[in-house]
């Protein structure tokens, strides 16, 4: 009888200090923080099951977008949800990588998947240049300015 006290008691102990953190906030923190993970584990499982064999090898597509957007997600979660203003070639990269994986690790090696992710890919990074360029453009042409400026002070003239 003196063990089912015990253990009853533990139990009320754990109840308290489990209704105190949600009071305190703990937990809507945490879940508002890692809910990327509801989709980084689901990419990482289809990676899972084609490594084991369990799968085919068209699951590495998602399993790549899945992976990808989760990074982009946590990023913004730790970072702030600005940062997406220049993130959002992120997207289409995931494409691109989801792609690039399958024709990876498929045994027939798709050239027309191969294509496709090369050109997703390109189509990111240049919109990412872009967005970086018009969102924070002005610092790289103030940074550009400097450095010419300095270099028309500071060089030495050839006679």
């Amino acid at each position: 009888m003196r063990n089912r006290q015990y253990s009853v008691g533990l139990l009320i102990i754990l109840l308290g200090i489990v209704i105190l953190l949600g009071k305190t906030g703990v937990f809507s923190f945490a879940i508002g923080m890692l809910w990327p993970l509801f989709v980084l584990v689901p990419g990482l499982l289809f990676h899972f099951f084609y490594f084991s064999r369990m799968m085919p090898s068209g699951v590495l597509i998602p399993g790549g977008i899945l992976v990808t957007v989760s990074i982009l997600f946590f990023i913004c979660n730790f970072f702030g949800w600005h940062h997406m203003a220049w993130l959002w070639p992120g997207f289409i990269l995931a494409v691109a990588i989801g792609l690039y994986e399958f024709y990876l690790f498929d045994n027939e090696h798709p050239k027309g998947v191969l294509t496709a992710a090369i050109i997703l890919g390109v189509l990111a990074a240049v919109f990412f240049t872009f967005t970086v360029l018009f969102t924070s453009g002005i610092y790289f042409v103030a940074v550009a300015l400097i450095l010419v400026g300095a270099f028309m002070m500071f060089r030495r003239p050839r006679f």
